[in-house]
C-alpha cells in the first residue's frame, strides 16, 4: 500500500457494486461481487487470466450488462442508464486496454486528437494543439508527436494510450493489465506514471492486474478475485496474510524478491 493514501477511502463513492452476477452459458464468473471505490483512490483487482478481472471493468464501464446486481458509476446507476446516458458516463470515464488500442495509420498526435474532436464540438486547433501537449508532456513523450504507432516501444505506446485517455480530463480511469507483455523495468515506469497521473489529475482508478508488483506498488488498497468471489482485502501485507492456499499460490506464482 501507499504510505499516503489510507485516507481516500473517507471520500465520496464514485462506484458502488452490490449484488453483481455475470455467467457464461455454465461459466460462473462473477457470484455475488460487493465493492466500492472512494474518489481519488487507486484501487487494485487480482486474479488470475480468466478469473473474470476484465468482465467487471467491462460491466463497470456500461460494455457489458451484469445478470443481477446494481452497478452505481458517479451516481448513475449504469445497468438502467439509455444509450445517451452512457455516452455522456464514459466521456468522464478513461480506459485504458491492455495493448493499448493506438490507430495505427495515424501518427500520435492523430491518435490524441481523435477523441477530442468526436467528442468536445466547437474546440480551436490552438485549444486542441495544447490539450495534446500537455498529454504529451504528462506521460514524459512530448517529442514522438509525428510518429506512427509501430515507431515506438511496447511502454512508450503504453504511455501514449495513457495520453489518450488523459486528453479528455477523465474522472475515473480503469486499466486493463497496464503492465503486460512489458519488461520490468518498462512495468516500473508505468505503475510511476499511474502514480503520478492519479495524484495530477486527481483521478480515482480500478487496476486489473494479475502482476503483484504494479500491485504493491499502485494501489491504495487491493481485492482479491477468486472463483468469482473476493476472497480478501486491504493493503498489500493484509491480503497476503494469510494461510488460504489459493493466496499463498498466487504469490509464489508471482514471487516479489
Amino acid at each position: 500500500m501507499k504510505p499516503s493514501e489510507s485516507h481516500n477511502r473517507q471520500g465520496e463513492i464514485v462506484i458502488s457494486i452490490k449484488g453483481l452476477y455475470k455467467s457464461f452459458d455454465d461459466n460462473h464468473v462473477l457470484q455475488g461481487i460487493d465493492f466500492e471505490l472512494h474518489k481519488g483512490e487507486n484501487v487494485v483487482v487480482l486474479g488470475r487470466s480468466g478469473s473474470g478481472k476484465s468482465v467487471l471493468i467491462k460491466i463497470i464501464a456500461g460494455l457489458m450488462k451484469p445478470d443481477k446486481g446494481t452497478v452505481k458509476v458517479l451516481g448513475k446507476e449504469v445497468q438502467n442508464a439509455t444509450k445517451k446516458e452512457l455516452r455522456e458516463l464514459r466521456l468522464k470515464i478513461g480506459f485504458l486496454f491492455q495493448h493499448s488500442a493506438l490507430y495505427d495509420s495515424m501518427t500520435v498526435r492523430e491518435n490524441l486528437e481523435f477523441p477530442l474532436r468526436r467528442n468536445v464540438r466547437d474546440l480551436s486547433q490552438a485549444k486542441i494543439d495544447e490539450a495534446v501537449k500537455d498529454a504529451l508532456e504528462a506521460v514524459g513523450l512530448i517529442d514522438t508527436a509525428e510518429q506512427l504507432p509501430s515507431e515506438l516501444s511496447g511502454g512508450q505506446q503504453k504511455r501514449i494510450g495513457i495520453a489518450r485517455t488523459l486528453i479528455m480530463k477523465p474522472e475515473m480511469i480503469l486499466y486493463d493489465e497496464p503492465t503486460a507483455g512489458l519488461d520490468p523495468l518498462t512495468s516500473y515506469e508505468i505503475n510511476d506514471l499511474i502514480n503520478e497521473v492519479q495524484h495530477r489529475y486527481k483521478t480515482s482508478s480500478v487496476i486489473i492486474t494479475h502482476d503483484l508488483v504494479c500491485a504493491k506498488k499502485t494501489g491504495d488498497r487491493l481485492v482479491m478475485l477468486i472463483d468469482g468471489k473476493f476472497l480478501r482485502e486491504g493493503d498489500f501485507e493484509e491480503v497476503f496474510d494469510t494461510d488460504d492456499e489459493r493466496v499463498k499460490g498466487f504469490y509464489d506464482y508471482n514471487f516479489i524478491q
